[in-house]
């Protein structure tokens, strides 16, 4: 019973130490500054995409047949020139036979009529002959003429076709598809049966959909990188190749689309990735830089009253009127976009200054002019407890972040 009465005393006096301790607390508002650094600036677009070759070429034949030989297969590298697939000879062979029969019958009657019409020729003119036997022996030359050149067109035509049983390669690449298996028959009627799908993967290229919000800052030319699903940790980069001013419109969206180089000598990239591009729409380097949060500041002033945070030493905004210096007050509120208003820690006092700004990113901002290196200037106010770092105060605070527990500062101070 005792050692219980002993606990008893020692938790409470415990927690008369912590309460006491809390209670010894106090809130003050404090000044958050940022200082003019060098560094650089880039701002972007962000759009989604697909990879394709930048030259695929689908290769098939323009004869019908059965195919006879394949010597390539998915993911097969094929040089230009290079046998791929055969079609069955045996009928453009005969064919092939059966028009250099017709040449040759058509040569021998051709150089037999034309022997003909030469003797004939020489009799008309000593009027050895009339003019009926000329004329007959001149016509038929003529038609035999007609079919021998026929004939000589039609075995080009039956050679050129036996050429065609033979699918080479149009370039040097990658097998990315094939459509047909040995023994099955492609009809070719007026258009080309499809038999591979050949691509250079060594030459990629991004086809990126970006929107028509954005499509105005890019252009051929710029910096791009982007990152596939497939290799998470790698960046590949690009420039800009194309703006097409074709617009896609779905679900009440307009998009257009960017083409962007994408050069894949170790092969990673593959038709049909999905890619996640940052195209860079702006650069700049090596410049000054501030924070974005410092063109949103305005200048407060503090009294110490019961129930609010007890305000620290801390420069103050200039007094109505005229300037510590005796110089005219705040400078008048720039009216365009690259000139803003911001306010500078200087001997103890804020003043407002008048700056030149660039790029920026939404995060961090170019200052052209107005400031030099190393200069202070006011970011936020903040609220610091003795013995915790300065918290910002709710209204600039992220509304998705749980809020701290309320404090009673009317009992603190009593």
């Amino acid at each position: 019973m005792r050692r219980q009465i002993n606990c008893i005393n020692a938790v409470a006096s415990l927690l008369v130490l912590v309460l006491a301790a809390s209670c010894s607390k106090k809130e003050k508002m404090t000044l958050e500054t940022a200082t003019v650094t060098r560094g650089e600036i880039t701002q972007t677009v962000t759009a989604t995409g697909t990879l394709e070759s930048v030259t695929q070429v689908d290769v098939g034949t323009q004869v019908t047949g059965i195919v006879a030989n394949l010597y390539a297969d998915f993911n097969s590298e094929v040089k230009a020139g290079q046998l791929i697939a055969e079609i069955d000879k045996t009928t453009f062979e005969s064919e092939l036979k059966s028009a250099d029969s017709n040449l040759e019958s058509a040569r021998l009657d051709y150089e037999y009529t034309k022997k003909n019409y030469e003797r004939d020729k020489a009799l008309h003119e000593k009027q050895l002959i009339s003019d009926y036997d000329f004329d007959t022996s001149r016509r038929d030359y003529l038609v035999a003429k007609a079919s021998y050149e026929k004939a000589q067109a039609e075995r080009v035509k039956a050679a050129r076709n036996l050429s065609y049983a033979e699918i080479v390669s149009p370039i040097d690449g990658i097998v990315i598809s094939r459509e047909v298996e040995v023994g099955q028959t492609v009809v070719s009627n007026m258009e080309v049966a499809n038999i591979f799908t050949i691509g250079d993967l060594d030459n990629m290229q991004v086809v990126a959909d970006v929107d028509e919000a954005d499509i105005g800052s890019v252009a051929v030319g710029q910096n791009a990188s982007f990152t596939v699903d497939a290799y998470p940790n790698d960046v590949f980069n690009g420039k800009v190749t194309q703006v097409r001013i074709s617009p896609t419109t779905e679900s009440n969206v307009t998009t257009y689309e960017v083409l962007i180089s994408a050069p894949n000598p170790e092969h990673k990239l593959i038709p049909g990735l999905t890619a996640n591009v940052t195209v860079k729409v702006k650069e700049a380097l090596d410049v000054m830089t501030l924070p974005i949060k410092v063109l949103r500041f305005n200048p407060m002033q503090f009294e110490d009253s019961e129930g609010l945070p007890q305000a620290d030493p801390m420069p103050a905004p200039p007094a109505s009127g005229v300037e510590p210096s005796g110089e005219p007050k705040d400078p008048a509120i720039p009216t365009d976009d690259m000139h803003r208003l911001v306010w500078v820690l200087k001997d103890g006092r804020l003043v407002p200054t008048e700056i030149e700004i660039g790029v920026d990113n939404g995060v961090n901002i170019e200052v052209k002019n107005g400031v030099t290196e190393g200069t202070q200037v006011a970011l936020q106010y903040g609220i610091a407890s003795d013995g915790l770092e300065s918290e910002q105060p709710e209204g600039d605070s992220n509304p998705f972040m749980p809020k701290p527990p309320q404090r009673d500062n009317k009992k603190n101070k009593k």
